[in-house]
């Protein structure tokens, strides 16, 4: 089972749910398992992760939610909203920026070894 480290993680759910939830609708287990299987194993957010960065992504405006009934369950289904495309965009540069630097500073340091 993946573990997973709070200081690395901050910002990163939303980041992964924009980006998955960006190619296709799910509802929050589906996406919970999706994380684990695509990350193959190495990042597991648990559902008192996922369902509030859910929440706070439809309140803000970046994903919408629509009911549906599932073999006689109801689930909500969400997806990604033009807004939400506008906010992937900007936080896959910030990642990107941040992961350029730590590699950076990583390389240099490894070199002065």
């Amino acid at each position: 089972m993946a573990k997973t480290n709070a200081a690395f993680m901050s910002g990163v759910p939303e980041l992964l749910v924009l980006q998955i939830l960006g190619r296709q609708e799910m509802y929050g287990y589906e996406l919970v398992r999706a994380i684990k299987l695509i990350s193959n194993d190495r990042i597991a957010l648990a559902e008192g992760v996922v369902y509030p960065t859910l929440h706070s992504l439809e309140a803000r405006g970046f994903l919408k939610s629509k009911e549906r009934s599932v073999g006689g369950r109801s689930r909500l289904y969400y997806q990604t909203t033009a807004k939400g495309r506008k906010r992937l965009a900007v936080l896959q540069n910030e990642w990107q920026r941040v992961s350029d630097g730590v590699e950076a500073v990583l390389r240099r340091l490894q070199c002065l070894n």
